[in-house]
């Protein structure tokens, strides 16, 4: 989709998935799908942005959501929904990775190198630490689809989505701040595990690939005022989204410095993503178009 393509819209609605609109046993809201069918009818774009790879999406409560877009992998690709129609991708070069990889191997992170948006459920895989209970757990959930690091012939993987190294909660601010000193022409994004809520997922994009970034494309794209934008999360992998949307809303179990710095609604669990679209809606006084 180029620039100017698509009908201009009274606004953008951008929501993260897990841990804001997906409930916490999994399930999704009547609540929520319902505040999604009511911005459609008052003529707004709608948009979930994931970290998940879109075949991950597409095998979870998410494949039916009355959305128009679907923001996958942290930016990287972006599809239509339904149909999943692929609009945009951007991976990490060849090149890149081969050095980012000698990187890695060096280190002492257990990592994950996915291949390119599209085929990106499927990755080779390096352990080095036998206590890592939430990258094991990783590696069983997505098992079809893994190889281990050794087994890759060749002397080059190819350009990639990302990779994706998983560290315990009290190495965060440690590894980060390494990362981002010898890898500063990567896209470096912290997220907490959705499989234990406590270790760090620290995934490594293109420079291009962030949230923001893609639904920056995706309103320029649809001819939306960023004025006209709006975004609900839970984590710090949505920090960016946030602060890119002109409103920005957190529900009430995202992290508590997240939720001193944008309006705070009810939890993944009570209807957060609806009351955020009440909100909006009413702030800015959105009728429903005619039909």
């Amino acid at each position: 989709m180029s620039k100017g393509q698509g009908n201009s819209s009274k606004g953008l609605f951008i929501s993260d998935f897990d841990g804001t609109l997906l409930r916490s046993d999994g399930t999704l809201a009547n609540c929520d799908l319902d505040s999604l069918e009511t911005l459609a009818r008052c003529g707004v774009r709608t948009a979930v942005a994931t970290g998940r790879s879109l075949y991950s999406f597409i095998n979870s409560p998410g494949v039916n959501l009355p959305v128009d877009y679907v923001i996958f992998t942290t930016g990287a690709g972006v599809v239509t929904q339904p149909g999943h129609k692929l609009l945009y991708q951007v991976n990490i070069p060849s090149g890149v990775v081969a050095r980012t990889l000698e990187y890695l191997k060096a280190s002492a992170l257990d990592f994950m190198l996915h291949h390119p948006v599209g085929e990106n459920h499927k990755y080779v895989y390096r352990r080095l630490n036998p206590e890592n209970p939430d990258f094991e757990r990783r590696i069983e959930r997505y098992r079809a689809f893994g190889k281990p690091l050794n087994s890759m012939q060749g002397s080059g993987f190819g350009p990639a989505a990302q990779f994706l190294a998983v560290v315990p909660p009290d190495r965060t601010h440690e590894v980060l701040s390494e990362v981002k000193r010898e890898l500063p022409g990567l896209s470096i994004v912290r997220s907490t595990s959705p499989l234990d809520h406590e270790s760090t997922w620290i995934e490594f994009f293109h420079p291009d690939v962030s949230k923001s970034k893609t639904a920056a494309w995706l309103a320029s794209s649809l001819n939306v005022d960023p004025m006209d934008t709006m975004a609900v999360g839970n984590d710090y992998n949505d920090l960016d989204l946030l602060e890119w949307a002109a409103y920005g809303y957190v529900v009430e179990n995202a992290p508590d410095d997240l939720k001193s710095s944008f309006q705070q609604v009810a939890s993944n669990n009570n209807g957060g993503v609806a009351e955020a679209v009440s909100r909006w809606l009413n702030g800015r006084n959105i009728q429903m178009s005619k039909p």
